[in-house]
């Protein structure tokens, strides 16, 4: 028996009692979040031990506890593949991450040198310029300004060898996106739904990160990538939007749970800025 399968059935064994309990004295609560929570993680096409023990016991817990909001989510709006193509968004959805990818393009050289100044040794970095709508850094000028779709602006930045462990996001009111603005032929990918992208064969990379997911640098130089999160299509942008706003407190104590071994850069003053 390998001592992740140990793992998994000691935390099985601590698990079933409290079910029981629950059933018990909320049966009706329990079951609307067991049904909810299997709804959502057979989205995944990796049905395995870990799969299951990792969303419902591991560090996807947040995400099953927030199946139910993210159920709803899902009734408004579209089809979600899980990883989806820029060309599936609607015109001015790819309008507003051109626009960024374009700024990032241009000025890559300036940002990586930027960073590297502020970044220091750590492992991992996030260096922010919006963070859910709250602005941050604004030493470039394109991202002073609010996006209507676009409401996280970073880069994420790895040492060499430095790899994510498999995880779960947690709210599917946004999707991911990832650019890498340094690709290199390595085992350097993002890995989803049982595929890996390597980034030297397709930079641009867009998911739905509530999925089970794991970010890998194996090579020996830094790794950098845009790191955009854009509300989902629906056809009621407004109330999605609306929705993020209303949550992003709570989100925000959230990603810093689910952030804990990166190193935040940027201001924590969010600053005034222009309208579009």
């Amino acid at each position: 028996m390998t001592k992740t399968l140990r793992k998994s059935l000691r935390k099985f064994a601590i698990a079933i009692p409290l079910l029981a309990l629950g059933f018990y004295f909320i049966p009706i609560l329990t079951t609307i979040f067991i049904v909810c929570g299997l709804i959502d993680v057979l989205r995944n096409q990796r049905k395995d031990l870990a799969l299951f023990s990792g969303y419902f016991l591991g560090n996807g817990l947040f995400t099953w506890l927030l199946s139910p909001f993210n159920l709803l989510v899902d009734l408004l709006c579209y089809r979600n593949p899980g990883v989806w193509k820029l060309e599936q968004f609607p015109a001015d959805y790819q309008g507003e991450v051109n626009e960024v990818l374009d700024v990032f393009k241009a000025r890559k050289d300036e940002i990586i040198a930027d960073i590297d100044a502020n970044f220091g040794t750590g492992r991992r970095g996030m260096y922010v310029y919006q963070w859910y709508g709250k602005h941050r850094i604004d030493n470039v000028a394109e991202f002073n300004k609010d996006f209507k779709y676009i409401k996280t602006i970073a880069v994420s930045v790895f040492r060499g060898k430095e790899s994510t462990s498999w995880h779960f996001g947690p709210l599917r009111l946004s999707l991911r996106i990832l650019y890498n603005l340094l690709p290199v032929k390595a085992e350097v990918f993002v890995e989803c739904n049982n595929a890996r992208n390597y980034w030297h064969d397709n930079p641009l990379y867009i998911f739905d990160d509530t999925l089970l997911h794991r970010s890998v640098n194996e090579y020996d130089g830094r790794r950098y990538c845009v790191f955009m999160d854009i509300i989902r299509p629906s056809p009621f942008p407004g109330l999605i939007a609306g929705m993020l706003a209303v949550v992003s407190v709570s989100v925000e104590r959230i990603n810093s749970m689910f952030y804990k071994n990166w190193k935040m850069i940027g201001s924590s003053k969010p600053k005034k800025v222009e309208t579009t």
